[in-house]
């Protein structure tokens, strides 16, 4: 979680056999591998060897324009013993834009998955946040809440050279997944807190990183990563399973971290390089064909700024038959920061601070979903400055704002709720996990009343 920024580059058009498909329309979930991209791709799951040659398959998914290298060339890991779906559901293809606004409010999983503390499954509490529990789960539901995004790190939980994650760690995020699809909910699954954290080469396996230097690793990982995933995730589950490919790309360590520097070549390149790496994380989802032929995609410009996105770079990802209806653009807004995150900052609402956000739908409205892209909010929040009412308007205004667009807002929860002192950043606690209550039910009747 954070601030964010963006930019343009072509990235490489995925050719694969071009099917229509209607605005809504129903599909079977058990499909035969029918493009060469989805054969290779199978062939890489099931080969026991580091890489895969896909020869002859290169006209059909899209190549690094750096080495010729397309992304099921990177897929390496090792499918023995690897999670995978063998379910069967129905399909329902309908419009991102459609389905995106039927997503209408949304909570974060956060600290949990996401944390990098500790060893194999202790990591989902090494941030202080408790086990997660079918009760927790069950509680959002009851309360109104219609979406859940889960953010999980991977690089934590790599097991071997070849980019093989834990089968028990998999196994324990689809264990949560189920639980959310159970009880009705759209599920966002996402990488989270993979980005490398210092602006130096970077070791393989580490994560990503969006610079020349580092596109080679970071596209074996992230490749690599969601060819797993959606081996985990395909046929058993509908269009309540969203896909949203990384979590606020950006140059970590670097001056140019949290916003996006459109006169700077370092910029430039880094966008140029998330362009490339969202490209080949939507081949590599396409390519395990059944249900994630459909399943709409979510993408972030760099830091999941909407600043950023709307920068001229920031190119969306070209989807196999053109089409823009499965694609989402995924930005994260803490808006105004003086306001919403910034410590001491200001802690009054005023129309000022309605006007900064009430600006920013409608330019992202103006550039992604007038011309065809749906658009959510994967992260929001204001945090605690022991201002309940102003908060509670803010909450208001945000959610109404948000609704006449149609995009859709997840509550970033870190579980932090209880200021102490004069220290007011990172307090995003609103959802007691323990009681299944909420700890300002106000802002949840906010949040809920505007989203109906």
């Amino acid at each position: 979680m954070k601030i964010f920024f963006y930019k343009k580059l072509p990235v490489a058009a995925l050719i694969l056999l071009v099917i229509a498909f209607s605005s809504c329309k129903k599909s079977n979930s058990v499909k035969s591998v029918e493009s060469t991209m989805a054969e290779a791709f199978m062939s890489a799951q099931n080969s026991k060897k580091s890489s895969v040659s896909n020869k002859g398959n290169t006209e059909t998914a899209a190549v690094s324009e750096q080495n010729n290298v397309s992304p099921l060339q990177r897929i390496s890991f090792n499918r023995d013993g690897a999670v995978v779906d063998n379910g069967s559901v129905l399909f329902n293809e309908c419009k991102a834009i459609d389905i995106v606004r039927d997503m209408k409010n949304g909570w974060n999983l956060g600290n949990t998955f996401d944390a990098t503390g500790g060893a194999g499954l202790k990591s989902e509490t090494s941030w202080g946040q408790p086990k997660t529990t079918r009760e927790m789960i069950d509680g959002l539901a009851d309360s109104g809440i219609k979406t859940i995004r889960i953010p999980v790190s991977w690089a934590h939980h790599i097991a071997d050279s070849k980019y093989t994650i834990s089968p028990a760690w998999m196994s324990r995020v689809k264990e949560v997944v189920d639980w959310a699809i159970d009880d009705g909910m759209y599920v966002v699954l996402n990488i989270h807190h993979d980005n490398y954290q210092k602006d130096s080469k970077m070791p393989a396996l580490a994560g990503f990183y969006p610079t020349d230097e580092n596109f080679e690793n970071s596209a074996d990982f992230v490749c690599n990563i969601w060819a797993q995933i959606a081996l985990a995730f395909n046929n058993g589950y509908d269009e309540h399973l969203v896909f949203e490919v990384m979590n606020e790309p950006r140059l970590a360590g670097t001056g140019e971290e949290w916003w996006y520097n459109a006169a700077s070549p370092k910029s430039q390149k880094a966008m140029n390089n998330l362009n490339k790496l969202n490209q080949a994380i939507l081949d590599v989802i396409r390519a395990s064909d059944g249900n994630n032929k459909s399943r709409l995609v979510a993408f972030p410009s760099l830091q999941a700024s909407p600043d950023s996105a709307l920068a001229n770079t920031f190119k969306m990802p070209q989807d196999y038959d053109g089409s823009k209806h499965r694609l989402i653009v995924s930005v994260h807004m803490y808006t105004p920061y003086n306001f919403a995150m910034e410590s001491p900052g200001i802690s009054e609402y005023s129309d000022k601070v309605k006007n900064e956000f009430t600006s920013m739908f409608k330019k992202l409205n103006d550039r992604f979903i007038s011309n065809g892209y749906a658009v959510y909010i994967g992260e929001y929040g204001a945090t605690n400055k022991n201002n309940l009412q102003d908060r509670i308007m803010w909450f208001h205004d945000f959610i109404k704002e948000s609704k006449v667009y149609g995009m859709p807002c997840f509550l970033w929860d870190n579980g932090v709720w209880k200021v102490e002192g004069d220290k007011y950043d990172e307090h995003y606690g609103y959802y007691n996990r323990m009681e299944q209550t909420w700890y300002f039910p106000e802002i949840l009747e906010a949040i809920i009343a505007e989203s109906k």
